[in-house]
């Protein structure tokens, strides 16, 4: 399982749900698959944060998980969000994921309900012992309310189909205390400290701002990968401002919708509560854009 992880490493790209006249756009859903397959990623990840996930219906969030995998076809891995504050919601999603072919599940920490630790770890058993594909722990403790300490995946670890970490607790001790005590495959989920990741022992990143500029993610990715530094750090720089404001702006995926509408890749359409960026904001996303060379002055 632990090599099958392996199989993960480089970008995999938290995919938006696209919307059109408040419905789940299918037709432009299928179009982002083609453009990331195009860009040579790795795996793709629909419905998680960036896939507006606690506003889709249980009918929506499976619907698009068996779209995504019909349309990626084997080209390209798939590996859907499949979490919950629920244990057995957690378990229904991930059931479904693996009956209709995801090649792994990305699973959220329980969030609102902040369990302990010790729930944690027996959330995620459940899971693993329900399916026979790799698991990926995402660790998000700005979202969930409750960080995955390093000694609760250490102990889930050694669980066979446990075999990846999202990590987005922004902490590098934390990771470093994970890849020094496993063999975890471990994925940026902040795309800005995808390269500082890498250097301690990541392997890649669950990618934002991939939903734009995947080749030029990935570009870093493997010159990195490749020993050429200088070249990842320049790669790094040029991205940093469009990560830095696809992040900061408003909650994600605000930013990126609107950056995909002006680069009319979406619709932009948001489920409420999320809004539209607006005013100064909108401006200053815009500037970016323009500054890396994605949109005419």
């Amino acid at each position: 399982m632990r090599t099958r992880a392996e199989e993960f490493a480089g970008v995999s790209v938290a995919l938006i749900t696209p919307f059109r006249n408040g419905e789940v756009d299918f037709e432009a859903l299928r179009q982002q698959v083609e453009f990331q397959i195009a860009a040579g990623v790795t795996c793709l990840c629909p419905v998680g944060t960036t896939g507006e996930s606690p506003t889709l219906s249980h009918e929506e969030h499976e619907q698009v998980i068996a779209a995504v995998i019909e349309a990626a076809a084997g080209r390209v891995k798939v590996m859907p969000g499949t979490g919950s504050n629920s244990t057995a919601e957690a378990l229904r999603l991930t059931r479904f994921a693996a009956r209709h072919g995801a090649d792994a599940v990305l699973v959220v920490g329980p969030y609102y309900n902040r369990p302990t630790q010790e729930g944690l770890y027996r959330h995620y058993r459940t899971l693993a012992e329900a399916v026979d594909i790799p698991i990926c722990i995402y660790n998000i403790p700005g979202r969930t309310g409750r960080n995955i300490e390093p000694e609760t995946i250490i102990r889930l670890a050694e669980i066979p189909n446990i075999a990846m970490v999202k990590e987005a607790s922004g902490s590098m001790d934390q990771a470093s205390q994970i890849i020094a005590s496993t063999d975890l495959t471990i994925l940026s989920g902040d795309d800005s400290l995808t390269l500082p990741l890498m250097a301690i022992g990541g392997r890649g990143v669950i990618s934002v701002v991939a939903n734009l500029v995947p080749q030029d993610m990935k570009a870093m990715i493997e010159a990195f990968e490749a020993g050429r530094i200088e070249e990842a750090q320049r790669w790094h720089k040029k991205l940093f401002p469009l990560c830095r404001d696809l992040l900061s702006l408003a909650s994600n995926p605000i930013p990126v919708k609107a950056a995909m509408k002006m680069l009319g890749r979406d619709s932009g359409e948001l489920r409420m509560p999320l809004v539209p960026l607006e005013g100064e904001a909108l401006e200053k996303l815009r500037r970016t854009l323009v500054a890396y060379g994605l949109l005419e002055a």
